[in-house]
């Protein structure tokens, strides 16, 4: 892996291994980043953007594996390195699928090109797969792309966090009556993800709406849909984040 050298230079330049982890995080800066690294010829080994993107477990560089480290952003340009579980578990789910009757009365040929989560998760959306898996047939699409966080403080183990301003970006937000459903997409299976990802974006619209604030882990597997539900239990916990429910689907257009 092309960051390990990064960050092993960025560790060393900075004395961050000799930083008391179980007192608080060790925070660092986008310039910090580029200054430790600015030696590396290659793109990969220099860019913040990707050396900083740690999506799951097994992308962080060696040096945070051995020392249980994890990356979360302060604001944009500032990152804590964190001692601690940073990531949730993506279980396969083993339950049989369901097969779907679309709602739908037509083919959707447009749905058919490409590969990208955004589509599967909007054939999910147009079919009515993700209402029904809510149970709410109010929800319409009013959430996509990216915005930017409010000030918000929240635990992570025994460390009271600070973030504002910071980015987010969810594959789609649905609002209903009562709700709101924000889905984390992928086109791949994933063991595991990083909980920022369903966190940040979930603490954000707590801010913004007195709905309830739901959120989903969205997988195309072939031609099985499927659906995680994660919660947070404490909503200023980072690590209170538990499986709720999980559900495939085989989608099956009958109407036609």
């Amino acid at each position: 892996m092309a960051s390990n050298e990064s960050w092993e230079a960025i560790f060393n330049r900075y004395n961050i291994l000799q930083h008391n982890f179980d007192e608080n995080p060790f925070e660092i800066t986008n310039t910090q980043i580029k200054n430790a690294t600015a030696h590396f010829g290659n793109t990969n080994q220099k860019e913040v953007r990707i050396l900083c993107k740690q999506d799951s477990r097994e992308d962080r560089p060696q040096i945070f594996i051995e020392h249980g480290l994890f990356l979360l952003p302060r604001r944009n340009g500032i990152y804590y390195i964190i001692r601690g579980e940073g990531y949730i578990d993506i279980p396969p789910i083993t339950s049989e699928p369901i097969i779907y009757n679309s709602n739908l009365d037509f083919a959707l040929d447009t749905s058919l090109v490409g590969n990208s989560e955004m589509q599967h998760l909007d054939f999910a959306y147009a079919s009515s797969l993700i209402r029904t898996f809510m149970n709410d047939h109010s929800l319409v699409l009013t959430i996509r792309g990216r915005k930017y966080t409010p000030q918000f403080n929240f635990n992570v183990g025994n460390f009271l966090l600070e973030t504002q301003s910071v980015q987010t970006e969810v594959d789609a937000g649905y609002e209903g009556r009562n709700q709101v459903v924000l889905i984390e997409a992928k086109n791949s299976t994933s063991r595991n993800t990083i909980i920022r990802q369903l966190f940040y974006p979930f603490k954000q619209w707590k801010e913004y709406t007195t709905k309830n604030v739901k959120c989903l882990f969205f997988e195309k597997q072939g031609n099985l849909y499927n659906i995680w539900e994660f919660v947070f239990d404490d909503v200023n916990n980072y690590n209170s984040i538990r499986l709720s429910r999980s559900a495939r689907y085989i989608i099956e257009n009958t109407n036609m």
